[in-house]
């Protein structure tokens, strides 16, 4: 107000805009490369060519009016002005990827999306067909996705068992042995590069997805003694055990508990932990919430205790070694436990009985939940953004256990 009491217009100097021209692509290029300091590394992230990712950051530094990076043969950093924008770039993307990511959970599309994919697989368990059309049903369904292109694949024998081996560019020392889902009865290394790969890439090693012996032609114990082989030839690799680490989805992360407790029993080198990602640890039915079959289940309680059946072959229940929730005594001793799982998944009482009888027996455990409706969530990294927070989450763990 002035010195009659009449309001006058602030005088406030308004910041100058951004350039209209600078668009999110820039930014994005210029944050890959600012992590990366690297070009090569930064065009595989965003599946570009270097000249195109060259053209992008030259774009954005004529735009902004500085140089951003410095650059020479074998040289990127960072210049002063390029530090400045990097922190304010990445909270720009991170806040637009969570408004596209709550606008997208909102209108349920990538929830459908997911839907979309496993129908073919519930149709088939629900129509009574046999397990070989189902398996199938089951690669088709990995096969929707490809691994990340900056992972090299290539076959191992790991042990006598065949396997894939996936690695960054420059991996970390360790490595991850992945047991994969389907069930006991399903499933393959081959199918699995998608998640295996992204598993590799997020924390940064080495990951082996051996093609361990299925069930019903190779009932219990054939897949935990090929997945112990895998685990022990890693070690005759020169692998310490407290750099590695043993991970499973579904039935892949009950098997991981049960080739835990078989190391303990056998009083093998320990590994430094595990990541169970959305467990299927109730083979014998011990949890008072049966699953229902239920048509819109994808896995449902005839289908797992086909798969039981098929898997177990008359091997009694009472064995620890696979039903450690009707023994929990048996998962004293464990390593660090990283247990991820869907609000929304019909087997989410599995994944937190698992971490309650662990930490009753004093093992170190984490469980994380995400807000998602569908099983093995994790299978959908490329679209779903819960399954790339949870894997990045998997990747710190793995990095920060494996020392």
């Amino acid at each position: 107000m002035d010195d009659h009491g009449e309001e006058t217009a602030a005088r406030v100097l308004a910041l100058p805009q951004a350039p209209d021209a600078i668009e999110l692509r820039h930014l994005r290029s210029f944050v890959a490369v600012a992590e990366e300091l690297n070009f090569g590394r930064a065009a595989a992230r965003l599946y570009l060519s270097q000249p195109a990712l060259s053209r992008q950051i030259r774009g954005l530094e004529r735009l902004i009016g500085c140089d951003l990076l410095n650059r020479s043969t074998h040289r990127v950093e960072l210049t002063l002005a390029g530090e400045a924008l990097l922190d304010k770039a990445r909270t720009l993307l991170a806040g637009v990827d969570d408004a596209v990511s709550a606008a997208r959970s909102v209108g349920g599309e990538l929830a459908e999306r997911a839907a979309r994919l496993w129908k073919p697989v519930a149709d088939h368990n629900h129509a009574g067909g046999d397990e070989q059309r189902l398996a199938a049903e089951y690669e088709a369904l990995l096969a929707a996705f490809d691994p990340p292109p900056e992972v090299a694949i290539r076959p191992v024998k790991a042990g006598g068992v065949p396997g894939l081996r996936l690695a960054p560019a420059d991996p970390r020392p360790g490595a991850v042995l992945h047991l994969h889902g389907g069930g006991f009865v399903m499933g393959s290394a081959y199918g699995y590069r998608p998640l295996a790969g992204a598993l590799a890439a997020a924390a940064e090693t080495t990951v082996l997805v051996p093609d361990y012996a299925l069930a019903p032609e190779s009932p219990f114990p054939a897949a935990v003694e090929d997945s112990v082989q895998s685990y022990l030839w890693l070690l005759d690799q020169g692998t310490d055990p407290g750099q590695v680490i043993i991970s499973g989805d579904s039935s892949g992360a009950g098997l991981a508990v049960s080739v835990l407790l078989w190391i303990k029993r056998h009083e093998l080198p320990p590994p430094a932990g595990a990541v169970l990602m959305c467990p299927w640890a109730d083979l014998a039915y011990t949890l008072p919430e049966t699953i229902p079959d239920d048509p819109q289940l994808v896995i449902t309680g005839r289908l797992m205790r086909r798969c039981v059946d098929h898997y177990l072959a008359g091997h009694p229940l009472d064995d620890p070694v696979v039903n450690p929730l009707g023994h929990p005594e048996a998962l004293a001793g464990l390593p660090p436990l990283l247990i991820q799982a869907g609000t929304g998944d019909h087997l989410l009482d599995q994944a937190r009985t698992l971490a309650e009888r662990a930490r009753e027996q004093d093992v170190n455990v984490t469980l994380e939940l995400y807000p998602v409706n569908t099983h093995g969530f994790h299978l959908f990294w490329p679209f779903l953004p819960e399954a790339m927070r949870a894997l990045e989450q998997a990747g710190a763990f793995i990095r920060g256990t494996a020392s």
